[in-house]
């Protein structure tokens, strides 16, 4: 019998006291969480740097420092169905994610196996909370209100550590409840952009009001709330849908999601403005293929705790009959229908992207950022992108393009091209094309139909020949002395492919 993690035997104990009816669900939803999580830590384990694996043999043995040798299934780099239900650590069998990484006993991994747990539990709690009786989804919120797996290749791909189980209910997108954000009126806020009326406490010229996460406002900041504003979680957990196609919202939640802390930096405040009028102009060099959520106001009381930003809501960018889906929802709601809408979808993906990054801005385009537009009968049309505060921007880029560039310093500006590159090609192609194909051979059937024709440019010829970077998220999790993101290569999908004429 499986003995469960502290984490599991947490929620099954919580869940006893405030959902009781879904505790049977739970337990059956457990040995598939396991599973999920596991195949994004053999992932991991088999293409990532790590520094105690001292060699990897064609995929499915690793030779660790201490002699003991790690066995399993080939590791698809795109494969996000949960397929590897165990491996072998020396004559052991492993189908749990904490006890593998535990028996490992590598720097920093007990803390890291902690987050697995969380992760395996909180999976597994968003999977018995489905009833599957949700209709077809109509607002952009409700497409991804059915991303119920989370990051589709970080092992903490459901991670929320700090949050109780009735938390995760009332607060999970997956779990579709509506929020009630506090609204805070603080002295001395900064305010980038137009921060509207009806978020101001007595007017116009009133003090700004705050829109705080529940979350945020019960265990981080204590403080005195006004009011209460209603709106839908999406994918991320602490950006919100305002009812009635209203406009965006993105809250400070000081928790560790994944890899990162989910506040709002100074930083971003006060580049959100500039930013954003500097992207509207570079999607319109574009040919309508992309819209840029505009960021309407941002406002901080000088906290990364104490922050929010306000933007567009996609869905204003959808004709008649159209829908704007985010990304990291296609796979999890029915989509890619074909090999052939797979690959007009890269094409899209691609040309919007490599055009770009030849101008000069590197997007972060991952499921979450990136949106498309679909026709009544599913077809791709152009993109949406929404969340610019990770961008990159190259100054020189521009002004071979005779494009002037934005005032702006830090970290979104600068010329190195293997970090534009990684950039985009992390995110788009490693990432969300990657995660929206499933596997390594669609995904490399799609890119193969998608390149030909496209402009041959230096990024282009980059995306063909040279190893495709990714993040490194488990090495990042076992790492905490060194900040920022580290990467990894993957083996380039398209292998010896050219484009037609080459």
């Amino acid at each position: 019998m499986h003995r469960p993690s502290s984490a599991e035997a947490e929620v099954a104990d919580e869940l006893a006291a405030v959902r009781p009816d879904l505790a049977s669900r739970y337990a059956a939803e457990l040995p598939g969480a396991r599973a999920a999580v596991l195949t994004r830590l053999w992932r991991a384990l088999v293409h990532e740097p790590l520094p105690w694996i001292v060699r990897r043999e064609g995929g499915a043995g690793l030779l660790l420092a201490d002699g003991r040798r790690l066995e399993g299934p080939y590791a698809d780099p795109y494969a996000v169905d949960g397929r590897v239900t165990a491996v072998r650590l020396g004559t052991a069998s492993y189908d749990d994610p904490v006890r593998l990484l535990t028996d490992l006993a590598v720097p920093h991994g007990p803390a890291f196996a902690a987050e697995l747990g969380h992760s395996v539990a909180s999976l597994a709690l968003s999977r018995a909370n489905q009833d599957g009786t949700g209709g077809d989804p109509v607002t952009g919120w409700e497409w991804e209100q059915r991303v119920v797996d989370g990051h589709p290749f970080h092992p903490n791909c459901r991670s929320r550590p700090g949050f109780s189980v009735a938390e995760q209910l009332a607060y999970g997108p997956e779990h579709r409840p509506v929020v009630q954000l506090a609204l805070v009126a603080a002295d001395g806020c900064a305010v980038h952009g137009e921060w509207p009326e009806w978020l101001r406490d007595g007017g116009a010229q009133g003090l700004p009001l705050i829109p705080v996460h529940p979350w945020q406002a019960a265990h981080v900041l204590q403080l005195p709330s006004r009011g209460a504003l209603s709106a839908h979680p999406l994918m991320s957990l602490r950006s919100l849908a305002l009812p009635d196609n209203g406009p965006h919202l993105k809250t400070a939640l000081s928790a560790r999601l994944t890899s990162s802390v989910r506040d709002i930096s100074p930083y971003s405040i006060g580049t959100a403005e500039t930013v954003s009028a500097f992207m509207e102009s570079m999607a319109a060099r574009l040919d309508g293929l992309l819209h840029i959520t505009r960021t309407l106001g941002a406002v901080t009381a000088d906290s990364p705790d104490l922050a929010a930003v306000l933007r567009e809501s996609p869905d204003r960018y959808a004709g008649a009959g159209e829908r704007v889906v985010p990304v990291g929802a296609l796979a999890a709601t029915g989509f890619p229908q074909s090999p052939a809408w797979l690959a007009e979808f890269t094409r899209l993906a691609l040309t919007v992207g490599l055009r770009l990054l030849d101008l000069g801005v590197a997007l972060e385009a991952h499921g979450q950022n990136l949106l498309v537009v679909l026709s009544a009968s599913g077809d791709p049309l152009r993109l949406v992108y929404r969340d610019l505060a990770d961008i990159r921007v190259s100054p020189a880029r521009l002004a071979r393009h005779g494009i002037p560039a934005p005032e702006l310093t830090g970290r979104i500006v600068t010329d190195d091209e293997p970090t534009l590159r990684r950039k985009l090609f992390g995110s788009l192609v490693a990432g969300a094309l990657g995660a929206t194909a499933g596997s390594e051979a669609a995904l490399r059937a799609a890119l193969e139909t998608a390149v030909r024709g496209l402009p041959r440019t230096p990024d282009l010829l980059a995306l063909l020949e040279q190893p495709l970077p990714t993040k490194a998220l488990t090495l990042m999790r076992l790492s905490p002395e060194t900040p920022g993101d580290l990467w990894t290569e993957l083996p380039n999908p398209l292998g010896e492919v050219k484009r037609e004429g080459d």
